[in-house]
Order: structure tokens, then C-alpha cells, then sequence
């Protein structure tokens, strides 16, 4: 082993970190070691006051504790040597921001601010910066900006200038504090090498930036509001960072911390599911790419920019350079049957999710006579509306909980099929499906659903941490040949990523049950999500009433 080189990646997702360690030349993973936040997801109460419905906060002294937790970890359990390791890269969940200081010192890790929940991390679920977003989309297309056909005609609330106008709107005192406004993913790397740095594909994808003409128009955030003006000149930076490329070197005082070498390199920041397409071995187009999680993120490459209603974005170089990244995804999926286990099965231990899947795989498609809407976390694409709510139709006094978890199985995958139907409506064609992620890896049941109802067979990804890999691979890419990695990623996909040999294949009896079934969830989708009936959002606003009541 001390002839081998490796690289890390180190992955900040919904309620854990995790570093991964691989061999640089063959992609196998030696180690790894998971941090379960301490402060997991504040959504609730912040120091005993409750918060707001839709916020959903974290502490960035988590993603520092995952660092030092983690990658010392690995390192003593692989018997890897910090002389060995010869590259870093991070990934992150995002949009998720936060205010700080010029220095880079978070505002909520200062007494002053610590009970001001705009002074904390707003995680990507962050959905209480709505009206903010319901207003960006009706001036940019009272203005006719073009940059809107990039997101598919809307921008969403979890994405950064609504949150940042959020931040204004609600606590101007927090806006005006704050020197910088950036993702963790850049704050982590701004910790890392002491040197500030903007990613392209956080840039890209959830703050109006593109690589031929740059961020949105001063002018258009003046229409906003006259002090968003120079927004992007006072509190971010113009200079956007390609993937690859190499942010900095270690500082010796993160050298102490994580127990690698100083001036190790680290890669410019990445977003979790982009990072996760170069570790399943894509390096083309047309075929998608699902990051199975707490929501699922699908990712496209294509040879040109496409408007495409409701998807979440389009950015050229955004995943892998030379292609234009294509994102959509489900703001619930992994924690739509987290929800319903801890709901309704309270009492059950820890194979419950097990038990649920093998009842429910005893069940025909169309048994239960049961369809459900998988908006309980809002809809990402392609209705881009935090608003909406989940939805439950056919239920009996016969029903069983077991009836209902296979009908949000079902409901998660009609999502995702709306998805792929769009994108191959709109000229940006889906010829191959790949899964990863832990709801890919844990629910056998889940992905033969997917299948079935896509009516197209899946390939897993061949890494269990694929965002980690990716961030891995690029960390190899920033070392450079020249440094014991690589000078492109298309290399180190050649070498490191891959897939596995199971495929889930589509039981076409099955895929005609759920053809008829996926007309019917169209018909729900479209009256509930097309403003035929804003019933879910009347609902929500009698409940915020009765909430501040």
C-alpha cells in the first residue's frame, strides 16, 4: 500500500457528513466514516423558540465537526498515510447559504446574532422563502428576462436570491452584517484553504449565473430592490470557478484538524447529485441519472441549451465540461416513507422499512385501488410550487398501512416518469435510466417500482457513496496528472467509475397496470398542480393563520 495513491471525498448531505477514501487509480474505496450531525435538521425550534412552518436551518459548526470526525477516521482505519493522500474534493447539498463576516466567521456563530434564525444555514428545504420566489418570477416575466427559460420558466424557493431577499425582506439587520452571502459548499472550501472561491455549478444552477454573460442584471435585481442592487458585488463574487479546478491548498490549521498534509489540494466546490454522474461512469448524453435520497435529483447531459418547462435548470459545464447539464428532480421521495414509518408505525423497531417492503411486494400493481400525489415536501419539477401538498386518493376502511406505502412507492416513481416524459417532450432525450443513492442501495422493492412504471431498465451505480466518489474523482482532477491524479475528469471516469452488473428490468404486465394508473395520477397532477383546484394552498394558508393565531 505505501506505492498506491488515494483521494477523499468528503460529502455534506441532509442529516450527515461523510468522507470517503479511494484508490486514485483503480476507484476502490478503502474507507469510510459517516458524522451524524449533532444538530441534524432545525426546523422545529432554534435555542427554544419555535420556528415558522417551511424553514429548515442548520449549523455550520456540523460541516467543521465533519471534517474532524471523519477523514482523521479514515485514515486510521485504511492505514492510509496523509503523504498518500493527494487530493480533496467536497460535495454539498444546495441550494443551502448562509451570512457571514469577511472573514468567513458564520453571523449565527456570534452571540449577537445567535438567536436570529436568519443568521443560520438555510438548507436546501427551506421553503419559507416563497413569496420572494412568487415574486422574482412575476417581475422576470412582466420584464421578459431570458435567464428565466434556463430554470423552466420559474425559480424556485429553495434557491439562493430568494433566499437572500428573504434574508432582506425579514431581517434587513442580518442582510446589512453580513459581509458575504455564499453556499456552505464555498464556505467549506473558503475553510479549507483560507481562500474564497465560487463554484459553477451551485452558481449555475440556483443563482441566475451563466457562462456567457455572467449573474443576473444589476438592473434587474434594482427592480427587486434598490439595495439588491450590487448584491452580487458587495456580498458575492463574480468570479465563478470551473468543476476540476483547484480552490487552494490545505491551510496547516485545517491540516491539524483533518490529520492531512498542509497544502494538500482541494477541488473547487461541487453540488451533491452533479457529483454523483461522473462516479456512475456517465460521460454522454441520454442517459439519466437518479440520485435516490431524502428527494431525488435527475441528471441529463445534452449538446445544447433546451428550455424545458419545470425543470430546475440547464448550465453549460455544469456537471461535466463540454456538455450542458440538465437538473430536475422531487423535493420528496426518501423522506416521504421516512415520514409515513415514523407516522404510522411509531412502536416498530428498525427493520420496519424491511417488513413494510416485503408485505408490499405481495401486492399486485392497482391491488390496493389506492393513488397518491408525492407532494408532501412540496413539487420541484415540474411544477416548481413549495405550495402544493401530498395527496391520498381511494382509501377504505379496508386499507392497510402496507397498502399505503406501496402507494407512495408508486407515487415517487409516477413523479419521476412525469419527469423523463417532459424532458423527452421537450427535445432532450432520456435512452437509459441509472440509480444510485440510499434509497437505490436499501428498497428492492422501490427500484423494480421504478422500473416497472418507467417501463425502462435501471443500472445501479457501482460506488454505495457516489456523491463522495465524484467529489473524489474531481479532487483527482485538481491534484492533476502531474500531482498522482488527473488532468481531466473524463480520465478519471475511465478509471474510477462504473457500474454494477444488476439491472432492474421493467415486468411489462406490470407496466401496463401502471400506464393506467400514471393517466390517472396526470389527471390528478394537472387539476390540483395546474390551478385548476388551489385547494392545497388554501389549506396551507388557514393553517399558517391558525398558527400565528
Amino acid at each position: 500500500m505505501p506505492d498506491r495513491k488515494f483521494v477523499l471525498g468528503v460529502d455534506f448531505g441532509t442529516e450527515s457528513g461523510r468522507a470517503l477514501l479511494v484508490d486514485v487509480d483503480t476507484g476502490e474505496e478503502v474507507g469510510t466514516e459517516v458524522y451524524p450531525y449533532a444538530d441534524g435538521v432545525i426546523d422545529r425550534s432554534l435555542n427554544g423558540r419555535p420556528l415558522p412552518p417551511d424553514w429548515a436551518l442548520q449549523n455550520p459548526e456540523d460541516y467543521l465537526r465533519t471534517l474532524n470526525r471523519t477523514v482523521p477516521a479514515v485514515l486510521a482505519a485504511s492505514g492510509v498515510s496523509a503523504e498518500q493522500v493527494v487530493g480533496v474534493g467536497i460535495d454539498f447539498t444546495a441550494c443551502t447559504m448562509l451570512p457571514t463576516d469577511a472573514a468567513g466567521t458564520p453571523l449565527c456563530a456570534k452571540p449577537d446574532w445567535k438567536d436570529n434564525p436568519h443568521a443560520w444555514v438555510k438548507l436546501w428545504k427551506h421553503h419559507a422563502a416563497q413569496p420572494e420566489a412568487d415574486k422574482i418570477n412575476e417581475i422576470a416575466r412582466n420584464r421578459g428576462e431570458a435567464w428565466l427559460q434556463r430554470y423552466g420558466g420559474k425559480y424556485s424557493s429553495e434557491w439562493f436570491f430568494s433566499k437572500v431577499w428573504q434574508i432582506f425582506d425579514e431581517a434587513p439587520e442580518v442582510y446589512y452584517a453580513a459581509d458575504r452571502l455564499l453556499e456552505a459548499a464555498d464556505w467549506i472550501v473558503w475553510q479549507m484553504t483560507g481562500k474564497e472561491t465560487r463554484n459553477l455549478c451551485t452558481a449555475g444552477y440556483k443563482a441566475i449565473w451563466d457562462k456567457q454573460s455572467g449573474f443576473v442584471s444589476s438592473e434587474f435585481l434594482r427592480v427587486l430592490d434598490s439595495a439588491l442592487e450590487r448584491v452580487v458585488d458587495q456580498k458575492m463574487m463574480r468570479n465563478v470557478s470551473p468543476l476540476g479546478e483547484c480552490a487552494g491548498g490545505l491551510t496547516r490549521e485545517m491540516a491539524a484538524l483533518t490529520r492531512l498534509r498542509p497544502g494538500l489540494p482541494v477541488a473547487v466546490a461541487n453540488v451533491d447529485a452533479h457529483a454523483s454522474v461522473p462516479a456512475a461512469g456517465i460521460a454522454e448524453p441520454g442517459k439519466l441519472l437518479m440520485i435516490m435520497g431524502t428527494s431525488i435529483c435527475h441528471m441529463l447531459l445534452g449538446t445544447a441549451s433546451q428550455p424545458v418547462p419545470g425543470m430546475c435548470g440547464v448550465v453549460e459545464d455544469g456537471i461535466l465540461p463540454g456538455f450542458f447539464g440538465y437538473e430536475a428532480g422531487q423535493s420528496g421521495a426518501g423522506d416521504i416513507l421516512a415520514w409515513f414509518v415514523r407516522t404510522f408505525c411509531p412502536e416498530a423497531g428498525a427493520a420496519v422499512h424491511e417488513e413494510l417492503e416485503a408485505r408490499a411486494a405481495r401486492l399486485k400493481p392497482g391491488e390496493s385501488g389506492l393513488l397518491a400525489l408525492d407532494w408532501w415536501n412540496g413539487n420541484r419539477s415540474v411544477l416548481v410550487d413549495t405550495h402544493l401538498s401530498g395527496l391520498l386518493l381511494g382509501a377504505t376502511l379496508e386499507t392497510t398501512p402496507v397498502e399505503i406505502y406501496r402507494a407512495l412507492i408508486e407515487s415517487i416513481a409516477f413523479g419521476t416518469r412525469t419527469i423523463i416524459e417532459n424532458f423527452d417532450h421537450y427535445g432532450i432525450p432520456v435512452n437509459e435510466l441509472y440509480a444510485c443513492g440510499g434509497m437505490a442501495e436499501k428498497n428492492t422493492l422501490l427500484m423494480q417500482i421504478f422500473a416497472d412504471v418507467t417501463g425502462r431498465p435501471i443500472k445501479l451505480a457501482r460506488s454505495s457513496q457516489s456523491s463522495a466518489l465524484g467529489a473524489a474523482m474531481f479532487g483527482a482532477v485538481a491534484a492533476g496528472n502531474k500531482g498522482g491524479g488527473y488532468d481531466a475528469i473524463y480520465d478519471a471516469i475511465a478509471r474510477m467509475g462504473g457500474t454494477r452488473e444488476l439491472v432492474y428490468t421493467p415486468n411489462q404486465a406490470s407496466h401496463q397496470v401502471y400506464t393506467t394508473l400514471f393517466k390517472e395520477y396526470t389527471d390528478l397532477h394537472d387539476y390540483f398542480g395546474r390551478e385548476a383546484n388551489e385547494v392545497m394552498k388554501r389549506l396551507r394558508a388557514v393553517k399558517a393563520a391558525q398558527r400565528v393565531g
